[in-house]
């Protein structure tokens, strides 16, 4: 009773505290990135096997840090691809490639599947899980496609259907529908629809195409209105039990960073319907802020301190989320969308201050590696972050490794037997 009243009042100090402070992030973030295990040791008989030297370590996060890969395998300099390569492997386990409606089919019956397959091919290999984007939106919509949504519903359900169904195995994460919340204001196909039969049925819809042509994949309504419109949407959203299984919430932080106080209460406003969370575009710009401002745009030394102290900041406290999922960037490289220094490299793919603390956090500061010895019952016990891990157990000559999987659901207990 003591150590359950304990626990009680520990979390309910954690609780109380203020949610921003660096003592509460990292309290959270032991409480929902971690989980305890225990490797067991034991020899041919089955005898516990003391003394034994293991090495625990992380192979991949469960968390997906992410961001679009809409560059990859598009370089005609052979270092400059492989440079851009090296960047986004080495900090992402999480890609986000285009499927915008006007670029990927410019002519009817025309597209460029094949490009995104091998860009796609290319993460998995390395695995990268890749997400597609979006495949229903009111924007980049194709000129030669139908302003009247009943001439324009068929083909984009048809679109819906062929694409995920095309990429199943491959690409298994789609942004189904993306900001529609505001696609009325729109005189095209999408905005028409859902001008005609509301915002609500429309996105219901799409899902339901998404999820027909693949059971198992993972859909998200996507969206940069964080606002009512947003919140009402998702209520509907789940009263109508729709196939939507995590809110992708927009941050370009083009007119300032984001004060963690407002990412705060954004989390904790859309955690209210019991989806997961992914912040799927985050912005932080390292020059001048604005929207659409003139070429050249530099990235400044003094923006780039400002981006390293702030990303770091914001990354802990949604790591620290329990409904946070993802976190994916916009994009890796200075001047690839609106022209904006809002990356993590530079244009000539030296990398950032802040891809330099990212990386330190992610690969080395959230990531478990350790090593020691099996005390007298042949066990070694520890708490890591949820992921993949690989065991190599070496005790009288004989070594063994073995592969695991750490996810929550109280201690977990890995075997390894020496032969």
């Amino acid at each position: 009773m003591g150590a359950v009243m304990l626990v009680v009042a520990m979390l309910s100090m954690l609780d109380s505290q203020d949610p921003l402070s660096d003592e509460a992030v990292r309290q959270r973030i032991d409480r929902y990135r971690k989980e305890n295990a225990v490797v067991q040791v034991v020899d041919r008989s089955g005898t516990p096997v003391k003394e034994a030297t293991v090495r625990v370590v992380q192979t991949r996060q469960a968390f997906l840090f992410g961001c679009n890969a809409f560059g990859l395998l598009s370089h005609q300099d052979k270092q400059r691809e492989a440079l851009y390569q090296k960047r986004f492997s080495d900090l992402f386990n999480y890609a986000t490639l285009g499927f915008y409606w006007g670029a990927y089919e410019p002519r009817q019956g025309e597209t460029i599947e094949a490009r995104l397959r091998e860009q796609a091919q290319w993460l998995k290999a390395r695995g990268i899980v890749v997400k597609g984007h979006p495949l229903v939106w009111h924007e980049v919509y194709p000129g030669w496609a139908p302003k009247e949504p009943s001439q324009a519903q068929p083909l984009l359900k048809k679109r819906v259907e062929d694409i995920v169904g095309q990429f199943k195995g491959l690409i298994d994460a789609w942004d189904v529908i993306n900001e529609a919340t505001v696609s009325a204001k729109f005189d095209n196909g999408v905005g028409n629809w859902v001008k005609r039969d509301g915002v609500a049925s429309v996105v219901g819809s799409t899902l339901d195409w998404g999820h027909r042509a693949n059971p198992k994949a993972f859909l998200l309504y996507n969206d940069f209105n964080v606002s009512r419109d947003f919140l009402d949407l998702a209520s509907e959203l789940v009263k109508r039990k729709a196939p939507v299984h995590a809110l992708g919430i927009q941050s370009h932080m083009h007119g300032g960073d984001w004060k963690l106080e407002r990412v705060w209460q954004i989390c904790e406003e859309y955690a209210q319907f019991g989806k997961p969370l992914h912040w799927t575009e985050v912005t932080v710009l390292s020059g001048e802020h604005g929207w659409m401002r003139a070429q050249p745009w530099p990235t400044t030394p003094e923006g780039e301190a400002r981006q390293a102290e702030y990303v770091p900041k914001l990354y802990a406290l949604l790591f620290s989320h329990p409904a946070v999922e993802a976190i994916t960037w916009w994009d890796l490289m200075d001047g690839a969308w609106q022209g904006a220094p809002a990356g993590l490299i530079r244009a000539d793919y030296s990398p950032k201050p802040a891809y330099e603390r990212l990386l330190r956090k992610i690969r080395t500061e959230w990531m478990t590696r350790e090593t020691a010895v099996t005390g007298a019952d042949g066990s070694l016990r520890f708490r890591g972050f949820l992921g993949d891990y690989a065991v190599i157990v070496e005790s009288g000559g004989k070594r063994v490794e073995k592969a695991f999987k750490l996810s929550r659901g109280g201690k977990q207990t890995w075997m390894v037997r020496l032969d």
